[in-house]
């Protein structure tokens, strides 16, 4: 199945270079380019993108707001941040309205299609600098933390407890299957179980937990 993409960036060159990127995975169709939040919420409505290539700072609606406005209207639509190593103001924000992950512009290409690929498929791509700054936040000033009190160590199994220390250190599902010898099936049932246990409602939330457990 082709996965539809629609790019945002209001700069011509960053969208070329991420539509010849795209190009190079047959599994991926550029559908649309938008160079504002205006134009990417009609985009999206018009073009049923499946991901969206995010740009954060834009002028007029930016990305935030963008991601707000799209996930309102298609809440099935993955919008994947893109961002610079230096933007740490937008992170939160953009977690807040729905981004389901962030990825560094200057990521490798093999990052950024993996990326896309994970989005599409449910999951929550994060550069790993850029997952642990926001976990590091987190912790300092408690603005991501699980609706209730994480739970006791005691109340994880030990394969769970394994599962927990890889997604704080921002590996994918395959990532941790591979690393602990598992199927990714396993690894997506020991994830919700601990979304469950720990009253989480998404990756970042599990991350922080996995660092303050250390």
């Amino acid at each position: 199945m082709t996965i539809r993409v629609l790019i945002v960036d209001d700069q011509h060159l960053v969208r070329a270079g991420l539509r010849m990127l795209c190009q190079t995975d047959d599994g991926l169709a550029v559908v649309g380019e938008a160079a504002t939040g205006t134009d990417a919420v009609r985009l999206t409505e018009q073009l049923t993108p499946d991901v969206i290539l995010m740009d954060l700072r834009m002028p007029g609606m930016d990305g935030i707001r963008a991601t707000a406005a799209i996930l309102a209207n298609r809440p099935s639509a993955r919008v994947l941040a893109l961002t610079t190593f230096d933007d740490d103001d937008h992170l939160y924000p953009a977690l807040a309205a729905g981004a389901c992950g962030f990825l560094v512009k200057d990521a490798s290409p093999t990052d950024l299609l993996h990326g896309i690929h994970r989005a599409a498929a449910g999951d929550h791509p994060f550069s790993p600098d850029i997952l642990r700054r926001v976990v590091d936040s987190a912790l300092a000033a408690r603005t991501v933390a699980p609706p209730r009190a994480p739970v006791a160590p005691e109340g994880l199994t030990t394969r769970e407890s394994e599962v927990l220390a890889l997604v704080a250190e921002g590996l994918a599902n395959a990532d941790i299957a591979d690393r602990l010898h598992l199927g990714i099936t396993t690894v997506k049932t020991h994830i919700t179980n601990l979304m469950a246990k720990t009253g989480s409602t998404n990756r970042v939330q599990l991350a922080v937990l996995g660092v303050r457990g250390r």
